[in-house]
C-alpha cells in the first residue's frame, strides 16, 4: 500500500501545480518518475506519452493512469488517476461558484497571460526533451521530419487538419515498417 500512497500524493502534488494540462505536465512526471524516483525507465516513459496521446481522453488522466499500473497494478492506477484530477476538480469546482467576479479581475486575466507563457514553455521543454532522447535512424528522422512539414503546410495554408490523423498516420507507418522488418528477418534466416 506504500506505493499506492506514494503515488497518490506525487500525482495530487503535480496536479495541484501544473498549469497548462497534460502536456505541460509530461515533463514534471519525467522528472518525478524517470529521473528522481527511477520507477519507470526513459523507453517505457516514452510509449506512456505515445499511448497517452493517442488513447481518448486527456493525456494528463491517461498518463497517470498508465504510470500508475505499471508502478502498483490496478489500485496504483487507481489512485494516480483520483489524485490527478482532485486539484483541477477542486479548481473548476470553486471557479464555477464565482465564475462572474472571477472574470471580472483584471489581475486574473494578467495572473493567466503569464500562465499561458509559462505553459508554452512547458510543453516545448517536454518535447524537445522527448526529441532528445528518439533513437536517431532513417524511419524515426522521415517520421519526424514528414510530420513537422506536414503540420507547417496547414498552418500556413490555414488548413483544418487533426492531429489525430498525425497518429494514426505515424502509427500506421510504424505498423507496416514493424512488419517490413519482421518480414525480412523471417528471409534472413
Amino acid at each position: 500500500m506504500r506505493k499506492e500512497w506514494t503515488l497518490f500524493l506525487t500525482f495530487l502534488k503535480i496536479g495541484a501545480f501544473t498549469f497548462g494540462g497534460g502536456y505541460a505536465m509530461i515533463a514534471l512526471l519525467e522528472n518525478e518518475f524517470v529521473e528522481r524516483k527511477k520507477w519507470i525507465e526513459k523507453d517505457d516513459f516514452l510509449n506512456m506519452v505515445a499511448i497517452a496521446e493517442s488513447t481518448p481522453g486527456p493525456v494528463a488522466i491517461n498518463s497517470a493512469t498508465y504510470i500508475g499500473y505499471k508502478i502498483a497494478g490496478l489500485f496504483g492506477a487507481a489512485a494516480a488517476t483520483v489524485a490527478v484530477c482532485i486539484p483541477s476538480f477542486t479548481v473548476i469546482f470553486c471557479i464555477s461558484l464565482f465564475f462572474d467576479q472571477f472574470l471580472s479581475l483584471t489581475w486574473v486575466s494578467r495572473a493567466f497571460r503569464g500562465i499561458q507563457v509559462c505553459v508554452i514553455y512547458l510543453i516545448s521543454f517536454a518535447g524537445l526533451k522527448m526529441l532528445k532522447s528518439i533513437k536517431r535512424n532513417a524511419f524515426n528522422t522521415v517520421i519526424l521530419l514528414s510530420v513537422i512539414v506536414a503540420m507547417l503546410a496547414c498552418t500556413v495554408f490555414a488548413v483544418s487538419f487533426s492531429s489525430v490523423y498525425y497518429i494514426l498516420i505515424c502509427g500506421t507507418a510504424g505498423v507496416v515498417i514493424f512488419f517490413l522488418k519482421k518480414l525480412r528477418k523471417g528471409n534472413d534466416n
